[in-house]
């Protein structure tokens, strides 16, 4: 196992005014992982092809200008609640509590204002004695409707693991007050580097899914993948069933559907998905129970790459690991892991993505 250092700089302001720094964990072999502090953003990942050239992986944009104008959430760590939440309410304890809706009805990855939007605080550390870099961030109480001040943090480390590169995300949480929590990281994956997505293959260990009403919200039903569109038991084309006539496609435009994973409650390996023209696969390791899978329905071309590409709809895809969305306000959701986080406890989950050619 090799180990990266860890190089810091800035990367422009926001808005606001605020100052924005880049943090780059870079392996020997050239591999390398960039992630910035506004939203502890996963900015940049590049890993060899089959060819051994490197390249990127996930969407890079090129300052913080395209991140402040990108709808998506390219790459950040979004929070409170990541995924939509009904209605942009919730009861907690008898009491409800509004989150401001910016999803048609329903609040989407925390509201108007949700972690992807702030500056987090970062430093240099170790997991597991391989260098990382956490990034942290305080909630105060009433933040975008939530009750609790959370303290919360994300780490980010890189390994070389034989002819694998492991990136490795450690999202974390305290709290003074019970309150929902749901972090994810919403990176775009595109492992050809360009191009359309729908010819990835990809596999994921779910025998259930979670289907969706017109606002793209649960409606509770756990339902069997097989002999559906989302059934990915076996290596299968992205594109295979993307425009079938079924309704639930239909409805999000494409997949965007949480795929409950089996064997909850272990970190194990959940999905693979191999891009045929680099030849590279990442592979996700997770503890929790849902993989949100987006084919990339809603982008536009708005966004342009590092080197100016458009990135229109079809051309990424996130594999964002996370709690059952909108699990506060279903109980049978919140089985598969409970959302409510309360004083004393800890928010800790592990998810790695592994790359391979």
């Amino acid at each position: 196992m090799t180990s990266p250092t860890v190089q810091r700089s800035p990367f422009g302001r926001t808005r606001r005014g605020e100052p924005v720094e880049r943090w780059e964990l870079r392996l020997p072999s050239g591999a390398s992982a960039a992630v910035l502090t506004r939203g502890a953003t996963l900015q940049q990942v590049r890993v060899p092809d089959a060819a051994g050239e490197i390249g990127d992986v996930v969407v890079a944009l090129p300052d913080v200008a395209a991140y402040e104008a990108a709808d998506g959430y390219p790459g950040a760590s979004v929070g409170r609640v990541a995924n939509r939440l009904a209605g942009g309410r919730f009861t907690l304890d008898g009491t409800r509590y509004d989150v401001p809706t910016n999803d048609g009805p329903n609040a989407l990855h925390g509201g108007v204002e949700g972690f992807d939007q702030r500056v987090w605080t970062a430093e240099e550390t170790e997991v597991d004695g391989v260098p990382a870099v956490r990034f942290s961030l305080t909630s105060p109480d009433g933040d975008m409707g939530f009750p609790g001040t959370l303290e919360v943090s994300c780490t980010y480390s890189l390994r070389q693991d034989g002819d694998a590169v492991t990136l490795r995300l450690d999202h974390h949480a305290t709290t003074d007050a019970p309150t929902p929590v749901n972090l994810t990281n919403h990176a775009y994956f595109a492992l050809d580097g360009a191009g359309s997505v729908e010819d990835h293959v990809a596999q994921v260990a779910a025998t259930r899914y979670l289907p969706v009403d017109a606002n793209l919200i649960p409606t509770g039903e756990l339902a069997p993948t097989a002999g559906t569109p989302f059934d990915f038991s076996s290596p299968t084309r992205i594109g295979e069933h993307l425009r079938d006539a079924d309704e639930q496609l239909l409805r999000a435009g494409g997949y965007d559907h949480c795929l409950v994973l089996d064997e909850p409650g272990s970190f194990r390996e959940v999905a693979s998905v191999r891009g045929p023209r680099s030849g590279r696969t990442v592979r996700v390791r997770t503890d929790l129970p849902g993989l949100q899978f987006y084919s990339g329905n809603f982008l536009t071309g708005a966004w342009r790459t590092l080197e100016g590409r458009p990135v229109r709809q079809g051309d990424a895809l996130c594999l964002e690991t996370q709690l059952l969305p909108d699990a506060v306000n279903q109980p049978a959701l919140a089985e598969l892991g409970d959302p409510v986080l309360r004083p004393g406890a800890e928010f800790a989950t592990t998810t790695e993505y592994v790359f391979s050619a």
